[in-house]
This record gives C-alpha cells, sequence and structure tokens, in this order.
C-alpha cells in the first residue's frame, strides 16, 4: 500500500456492470488504496475477466478474497489455486487458516516434502502478499459467544503468520477492543504490523470507521468497506468522506 492510512474498497456487488461502476466512482478519489474481491464475482465471471475491468481503469493493489481461504488440506491451499490468482493479475490474497497451522505454512512458504510428487509452491513463490486474518466481525464465530472457534484460535493464528514473515493482517473492524488487543500482540513480533479491517458502516455490521482507525494507531490501517459505500446514493461522494477520515490519522 502507497499510504499508511486508506480505504479498500469490498467490490461484493453481484454483476461486472456494477463493479465498474464502482471502479469508476472511486479508482481516483483520494484515500483509495486497493479493491478486494470476492468469492461471488470470481466464481461467476472467472477472475481474469473481474480484474479486467478493475486494470481498465486502475493500477491499485487487487486483493483477492475467497471468502474464506485456508480451510483445506496444504495441497490444496498451495499452488493450484494461488496460480490461477497470479495469472488473472491479483495482487495479495486473504487467508483464514482455520484448518490449521500447516496449511498456514505451506500457503504462505509452500513445501518440498519428499513425499509430494512435485514441490508446492505458496504465495511467496507466486509473489503474492500473503494477508492473514483469525477474528471475524460477526456474533457467535468463537466459543464464548456461541460459535465453534476456540477463543484463542484467532490469537495461534496471527501469531503464527507473523513468525512466518507475515506483515498483513485483518482484524475485525466491529470489535474495538479485540483490535487494540491483536496490535499488542502483533507489534511484539512484527517490525511494522499492518492492519485491515472490515465491517464498517453503522447501517450495516455496525463498526465506526473512526473509532476502527483509532484502535490500531498508530500502525498502518486500512478500512476495507463494503455496502457502505456501493449502497450509498452517491459512492463518489461517499468514497470521499471515507478517504478523507482516513487520511486525517
Amino acid at each position: 500500500m502507497k499510504l499508511r492510512h486508506g480505504i479498500i474498497p469490498a467490490c461484493d456487488v453481484t454483476t461486472l456492470k456494477d463493479l465498474e461502476k464502482l471502479i469508476k466512482e472511486t479508482y481516483d478519489v483520494d484515500g483509495i488504496v486497493g479493491f478486494k474481491i470476492g468469492a461471488l464475482l470470481g466464481l461467476k465471471y472467472g477472475l481474469h475477466n473481474v480484474v479486467k475491468v478493475i486494470i481498465r481503469y486502475s493500477d491499485l493493489p487487487i486483493i483477492y478474497d475467497h471468502q474464506k481461504y485456508g480451510t483445506d488440506i496444504p495441497e490444496i491451499c498451495g499452488s493450484g489455486v494461488l496460480e490461477v490468482c497470479k495469472d488473472a493479475g491479483i495482487n495479495s490474497i486473504i487467508i483464514f487458516p482455520q484448518a490449521g497451522p500447516e496449511t498456514l505454512k505451506v500457503t504462505i512458504e509452500g513445501s518440498k516434502d519428499s513425499n509430494l510428487k512435485e514441490p508446492i509452491r505458496g504465495c511467496n513463490g507466486y509473489g503474492l502478499t500473503p494477508i492473514v486474518g483469525g477474528d471475524m466481525t460477526h456474533k457467535r464465530y468463537l466459543v464464548s459467544d456461541g460459535g465453534f472457534i476456540s477463543d484463542d484460535a484467532p490469537e495461534k493464528m496471527y501469531n503464527d503468520a507473523a513468525k512466518l514473515g507475515v506483515e498483513y493482517f485483518v482484524i475485525p473492524g466491529t470489535k474495538i477492543d479485540k483490535m487494540k488487543k491483536y496490535c499488542n500482540q502483533l507489534k511484539k513480533l512484527v517490525k511494522s504490523p499492518k492492519f485491515m479491517f472490515p465491517g464498517i458502516g453503522k447501517d450495516y455490521q455496525g463498526g465506526d470507521i473512526v473509532n476502527a482507525f483509532e484502535a490500531v494507531n498508530p500502525f498502518n490501517g486500512y478500512a476495507i468497506v463494503g455496502r457502505e459505500l456501493y449502497k450509498s446514493d452517491n459512492i463518489n461522494n461517499t468514497a470521499k468522506k471515507l478517504g478523507d477520515i482516513a487520511l486525517s490519522f
């Protein structure tokens, strides 16, 4: 990312026409630092076609969010899908390593295990920037809140990723106390950790953008904004307001 703070539009729209409108209205707005595309557009149109729409207007980084990548065996999460992403023009991929530390390691570093017929290439081998998440924005995710994921699992995911050289992390923009906790945790392991946070939008998931940026200071922070932006009556004006907030930090 070229800026220390910024906005990443989450392009979770349903058509290439809507995607093009979103890109046209935001790509040259001060404070916009990249675009996140998800599985819906990728599965419906193919990553190559989605990327083509974006690069028609912008050379900003394109992040792929498979929603959620990192939940399968190492052989699946390394090589194949990453190669498709690289060939399509993706710059970075979000990983939620809920399948465990071995999947995380192979997804990032690859593997030369002699038991495998071919070496597995990870993000590092394809020149893709790994962004690792652990905690999520919604309710009933962790066990203490009625979910399936143990309360200490996100911390382990972040720690293991940091030890593998990851610098970018996804933390929940709806949970300010958790954001501060993860920032304090990761600054001990990473020289300059950088944080991306979804869930922003009081009319949607409820995250407050100002509080979220304050929570990650003094580190690099990037708000991932979806419906608050692309469902706005005036996308360009909303993007400018959000960009101004990000650049004020």
